[in-house]
């Protein structure tokens, strides 16, 4: 018999016995857990909570440690020469007697006063208006491909912007000299009609050509450089939808060149309220002719009509600038993520610091 063939259990022995498994974990019922023992409170000790930044410049505590806030003696030296400037001014104001703040009070809300103050208003509505849409054209007409519009543009802000405004309504004032009579026809043609140019020409037309002449000329730049400052990928991508060149301008483009021109042209609407005071030159009264009148026909009163008109202007330019700021707040959507505060918000918080301030130091 060959090895291979030999059984691995010997004849005769027993069968072996099968596995028996183990038996089951047998489990046993939770023990409930002892109740701890309560923690020992914890002794105070010397050790101090980190302060709040808010808290910083308070004196602390003896034994702690002390932050020393930065001196700025620079900063109040001259916040101190700036208040001694102002009292020493207020206190002119009130204790000169040539400034005959009397005869101020009679003059501020007089109808010569309020005449004058409308006009400058309309004077400066107008001319904002004309000059402005003159200046989009003529922008536009700068960018343009044609070399045509593109020169007469230039040539027209390049002359406008060399002649001072003076000259240009003195020059206006005199056109019925050089011609008397306007037409509309065919260039070198016959006219279809006439108008008399002294007719037509009145002192307030004269200063409202001649100021809205005046401002086209510079805001057509302000307009050139908000339409630069939009981004070159704007405007393809604009084209790439395939939207019209007039509808890219409209809808995309102008609205996002107004952020960079509403700073600039409202800078440039407070120097066309006070530019209005030379149509004084072309006989309008405005507001500082109606001064002029009145310092001529009451040598007395000088400098009281002087006062009524600089708080006038005063007073009209601060609205025009309050105006930019809401407008310039309106047109931040779409670049912020946050607006930035109002006045009257900017007041709230303020007081709202200082109150949680004084809390905080009554607490200590």
């Amino acid at each position: 018999m060959s090895e291979s063939l030999v059984p691995a259990v010997p004849l005769g022995a027993a069968p072996p016995s099968e596995a028996v498994p183990p038996p089951p974990p047998t489990s046993t019922p939770a023990q409930p857990a002892e109740p701890a023992e309560p923690a020992e409170p914890i002794e105070p000790t010397d050790t101090a909570p980190p302060r709040p930044r808010s808290a910083v410049g308070v004196p602390p505590a003896a034994g702690r440690g002390r932050v020393i806030p930065l001196r700025h003696p620079g900063r109040w030296i001259g916040t101190a020469a700036i208040l001694v400037l102002l009292a020493q001014l207020g206190h002119g104001l009130v204790t000169n007697r040539f400034y005959q703040w009397d005869r101020f009070q009679y003059w501020f809300a007089r109808p010569v006063i309020t005449h004058g103050l409308f006009v400058t208003l309309q004077v400066t509505a107008y001319s904002a208006v004309l000059g402005l849409l003159g200046g989009i054209l003529l922008a536009l007409a700068r960018q343009s491909s044609n070399p045509v519009l593109r020169s007469a543009s230039w040539v027209y802000i390049w002359l406008f912007r060399s002649v001072p405004l003076i000259v240009v309504l003195l020059f206006l004032y005199n056109f019925s000299a050089l011609y008397h009579s306007l037409s509309i026809g065919v260039p070198f043609g016959p006219a279809f009609a006439h108008f008399d140019e002294s007719k037509l020409a009145t002192d307030l037309v004269v200063a409202v050509v001649g100021l809205s002449l005046n401002e086209a000329a510079y805001a057509a730049e302000v307009v050139r450089a908000g339409l630069l400052s939009v981004d070159q990928g704007q405007h393809e991508a604009a084209a790439a939808l395939g939207l019209p060149r007039r509808y890219q301008f409209a809808r995309i483009v102008f609205p996002q060149a107004l952020r960079a021109i509403i700073p600039s042209y409202v800078n440039q609407l407070i120097g066309l309220v006070k530019s209005t005071s030379l149509v004084f030159y072309v006989s309008l009264l405005d507001l500082f002719g109606s001064v002029q009148s009145l310092g001529s026909t009451y040598p007395g009163d000088i400098v009281p009509p002087l006062l009524v008109a600089t708080v006038w202007y005063v007073i009209l330019t601060s609205v025009v600038s309050v105006a930019q700021f809401y407008v310039e707040r309106h047109y931040a959507r779409g670049a912020l993520r946050a607006l930035p505060p109002t006045p009257l918000q900017r007041l709230r918080v303020g007081l709202r610091t200082v109150r949680a301030r004084l809390r905080q130091e009554t607490a200590v």
